[in-house]
C-alpha cells in the first residue's frame, strides 16, 4: 500500500470517528493489496509514525484529530469486538467515589471474553471474564454518551467485585451506601408520576 494513499484513509475514517483499528479492519480498507504488501506497508506505516501498534492485532491512528480521553476503552472494545464488554469492579467504584484510590492508567473491564491483562502504551487493560448473560450485562450496566463501553451501575461493581474475589477494604461502604440512597433519590424524581 502506498504511504500516501493509506494516510488518506486514515484521515477518511478518522473524520468519521474512528481512529482504533484490528489488522482486519486495515485490511479491509486494502482489500487490492496481497497478504506481503500488505504486511509490509503496514510496518511501514509504523515505522513512519502514520500507525502505532498498541496491542496485539490493534492499531491506533497516533495523528487522530480525536479527543483521546476514552482511547484506553476504544482499544478495550477492539480486543474484545464481539463480546459484552463494560467497565467495573475498581474502575467504576472509584468513578462512584466508593472507593478512594482512583487506578490510574488501568482500567478494569469484565467481559463475556477470556480474562486478560493487556498493557498497551496508554494504559493496561484488565478484562475479567463472566458469566453473566448478555440481557443481565445489559440491565446492570449503562451508556454514558461519547463513551465506548458500558458502565456498572454501582451497586453492580460491588457485586462483581466480591465475584471475583477481590479485596473489599478499599471499598467505603458508608459512601457505597450514600451513593445508592442517592441514585434511588434521582431514579425515584426522574419516574413520571
Amino acid at each position: 500500500m502506498k504511504t500516501v494513499e493509506a494516510v488518506k484513509t486514515l484521515w477518511n475514517w478518522d473524520r468519521r470517528g474512528r481512529s482504533v483499528f484490528l489488522v482486519a479492519d486495515l485490511r479491509k480498507m486494502f482489500p487490492d493489496r496481497s497478504p506481503k504488501t500488505f504486511a509490509e506497508g503496514l510496518r511501514r506505516l509504523v515505522r513512519q509514525g502514520f500507525l502505532e501498534h498498541v496491542a496485539r492485532g490493534v492499531y491506533v491512528n497516533p495523528l487522530s484529530r480525536l479527543s483521546k480521553r476514552y482511547l484506553i476503552e476504544k482499544i478495550a472494545v477492539c480486543l474484545r469486538r464481539g463480546e459484552y464488554s463494560y467497565v467495573s469492579l475498581e474502575s467504576a467504584l472509584s468513578e462512584y467515589g466508593a472507593i478512594s484510590q482512583i487506578p490510574m492508567s488501568r482500567i478494569t473491564v469484565m467481559t463475556t471474553g477470556r480474562s486478560a491483562t493487556i498493557r498497551t502504551p496508554y494504559g493496561v487493560i484488565e478484562f475479567t471474564h463472566t458469566k453473566r448473560s448478555p440481557v443481565d450485562i445489559l440491565n446492570n450496566t449503562f451508556i454514558m454518551e461519547k463513551r465506548p463501553l458500558r458502565i456498572a451501575r454501582v451497586e453492580t461493581a460491588l457485586r462483581d467485585l466480591r465475584r471475583v474475589g477481590r479485596n473489599l477494604d478499599m471499598v467505603n461502604l458508608d459512601d457505597y451506601e450514600d451513593i445508592l440512597e442517592e441514585q434511588a433519590e434521582a431514579a425515584a424524581r426522574a419516574t413520571p408520576t
